[in-house]
Parts: structure tokens; sequence; C-alpha cells
């Protein structure tokens, strides 16, 4: 008899941690298990500000993904995903191979959201993917070189759009990483001008008023510009253009302001709602019971008017679920409804400050930052055990991930 065929598309957060649930579950030789991922690296998405200023070594964010998977469990295939037959129940990759599937979990992420803003989507930096933000970094690299060219202090203007939690961890982590490089790059720190833009009246929206206001005390001891309840109009390779006839003259937009479903799943004949691929309880795509979604790109409904927001704590609690649901579906047994517990957030504000809520707990300073730390050792912890948090924090290789960027 032929073993079933699993196949997961996306390692990201949601992709990795089902895969490792599967290597748990599935008996030995009860299932094929295929992951693929356009990159070999897993990245941690909740961390890619430091990359983008340089403040983490490339492989503290990005590791490798046949390092953290049993390869004696789980294929791993470097490959780009061009479509799927769900007729034929094949996963079809960019170069012309195919990939056959009895039961398939898209997990491919999200696309920056741009509102559709003249110049967004060719002059702004996005905080998207391990790459994206290395190319920040490459940009503010750039703009030091020319500013001692030409002395224009617009290069030396980073402005963040979107607060949220990643707009605010952005700006914190420029105020901590700029100096050094300031200081590699000989050019005075106060000549360094850091904006945030928020189109609400706050930097982190529906968040409690002590905190709302720690956090602008934070950023503005920082000498970081906060400008709120002003919505983004148009963004240039010269400038930002603002409501109420402001304009910011900045070579570097660092774009923070959304995120949508990955748009590549609307050309494969699944269901689409809001942009998304609907599931059910079950985490299964409606009407197919052998496709599964979670994360970024699936909706799933917690009551009748209300979606799970697209966070890496829904796609992690959506993981093992799916998991256990596709070994369910192989054996023939019942699934598991899924059911979505906020455990509460916190946002880094540079390294020695964060603010959050846990609970009924509203968390800052030096303990937030502290508890921000234990919620990204948690997650090295179920990906990797104790060894992964120890290699991480100090045998990790500073050697850079090869990646092709526009400088």
């Amino acid at each position: 008899m032929t073993k079933p065929k699993i196949v997961i598309l996306g390692a990201g957060y949601g992709g990795i941690i089902t895969s490792k649930s599967l290597e748990k579950l599935l008996k030995t030789g009860e299932a094929d298990v295929t992951l693929i991922n356009k990159h070999d690296y897993h990245y941690l998405t909740t961390q890619l500000h430091k990359t983008g200023v340089g403040t983490a070594a490339d492989r503290q964010i990005a590791m490798s993904i046949p390092e953290l998977i049993n390869p004696a469990k789980t294929r791993f295939l470097k490959a780009a995903v061009a479509s799927i037959d769900i007729n034929s129940q094949e996963v079809h990759l960019e170069g012309g191979d195919a990939v056959p599937y009895d039961y398939l979990l898209i997990a491919l992420g999200f696309e920056v959201e741009t509102y559709g803003i003249p110049g967004v989507k060719e002059n702004a930096f996005e905080i998207r993917s391990f790459r994206s933000t290395k190319i920040i970094y490459h940009q503010i690299m750039k703009q030091f070189n020319l500013y001692k060219q030409d002395y224009d202090p617009s290069r030396l203007t980073f402005v963040v759009a979107g607060g949220g939690f990643t707009g605010i961890e952005m700006l914190g982590e420029l105020a901590d990483g700029l100096p050094k490089l300031c200081k590699e790059h000989d050019i005075p720190f106060e000549k360094i001008r850091i904006v945030g833009i928020e189109a609400a009246a706050s930097v982190i929206p529906f968040f409690p008023k002590q905190s709302i206001e720690y956090t602008q005390r934070v950023l503005e001891k920082r000498n970081i510009e906060v400008i709120t309840a002003t919505k983004i109009l148009e963004c240039t390779p010269e400038k930002v253009v603002l409501e109420n006839n402001l304009e910011i003259p900045t070579r570097t937009l660092i774009w923070s302001c959304g995120v949508k479903g990955n748009t590549i799943v609307h050309k494969w004949g699944l269901p689409i709602e809001k942009g998304k691929i609907p599931v059910d309880s079950y985490l299964r795509v409606k009407n197919i019971n052998n496709i599964f979604s979670i994360g970024d790109c699936s909706l799933f409904m917690k009551d009748e008017k209300n979606a799970l927001p697209p966070t890496a704590q829904v796609a992690l609690q959506q993981a093992p679920v799916c998991a256990k649901n596709i070994v369910s579906s192989i054996r023939g047994e019942s699934l598991k409804a899924f059911e979505y517990h906020h455990k509460g957030s916190v946002a880094s504000i540079g390294l020695m400050a964060a603010v959050g809520k846990v609970g009924n707990f509203r968390l800052s300073g030096l303990f937030g930052a502290f508890m921000k730390q234990v919620i990204e050792a948690r997650y090295l912890f179920n990906l990797g055990g104790p060894s992964l948090i120890i290699k991480q924090h100090f045998g990790v290789s500073r050697e850079q991930v090869k990646e092709t960027v526009k400088q």
C-alpha cells in the first residue's frame, strides 16, 4: 500500500511547527512528509527589525531549515511554488517539476498592504521577510556613504510608517543601532532624524492609556519624533507627503502599515474570502477535506463577524492542531476543532524597554524587555529544545546568509 504524501507549503511559523509536530505524531513509515520553501532558512518574523539595523547576526534571525528538521522524517525541498492542481493533487513548482500530495498544507504567510498609496510599492522599504529587511540595512549603509559626498540631511532621516508593535519595534531598534553605525562611518549621531508616522491617534491603538503614554515617553526620551492622526498621501524617492501640507524629506521610508494574505493563492482555484483562504473549524479549506491552511493567508472566523488577526501567535497555536488533524485524517479518526486563546503581546522598544499586556497585567520597562526575551526563547525551545536556545545565544555562526540584495 502506498504511503500517504503530506506536502507543506511554506516554512514560516505555521509551516515549520506543523512539520515538527508531524515528526512527533507520525509513526515510522506512516506517511511521507515534504516541506517546500523558497529559501533554505526559517526566519523569526518577530525579530526582523534587528536585521534591518544590523543589531543581530544573520543566523540569529535566519536559521537553516535542514538543521531544524529531522531528515529521516521530513524531506526539505528548496523551491518556489507556481500553482497547485486540485484535481490531479499536485503542487507545481517554478521550473516545471510537480510534487504529488494526498494531504496539503498551505502556510505561505503574508504580503505587505500598501492601501494603494502612490509611490509606496516603488519606493518604500518593507518589513516583510529576512531578505526585505536586509535590504533596509543596505539602504542605511548606502545613505551613510552618499551623505559623506553631498551632506544632504534627507539621507540621515529615517521614517517608519505605521505604529503598532512592528512600527515601534523598528523605531526602537533604529534608536539602538544607529549610534554604533554612525560611529563606524564617522557620522555625528546628532545629525540623525528618526520619525514615526501613524494614521491613528496613538502609536499603539487598542492598548490601555497607560501603555500608550509609556510608549510615547520612551520614544520621546530617545529623540524619536512621532506624528499621529496623520495619513501618508504619497511617497517619492526623496520625500514623504502627509496630510495637512506636511512633507518629510527622506530617502528611507520603512513601511509597517499592515499586511494581507499571500495573493499567489488567488490563482489556484481555491475559495477566497476577504483576500484569504477560508477554513473550517478543523483548519481545512472550506469544502476540501484534504487541503489545510493556517497562518496569515488563511481566514479563520472566531465569530460571525470577526476573523483572527495575522499574527505569529495565531499561526503557532494553529500548527500543532493542524498537524494532529492531518494525522487523524490519515488514520480515519475524528478531528479536533481549533480554539484560539490570546496569551498577550509584548513589543520591544529597543533592547532595554518594552510594552505589552499578558492577561490583565500590563508590562513595561526592563521587565517587559525581559518577558519579550522569554517569549522568544520559548519559541526556540519548541523549535529545537535547549540546544537551539544555547546555540542561538552563544554559538551562532557569524557568517552572513547569502542573499542577492539591491544595493
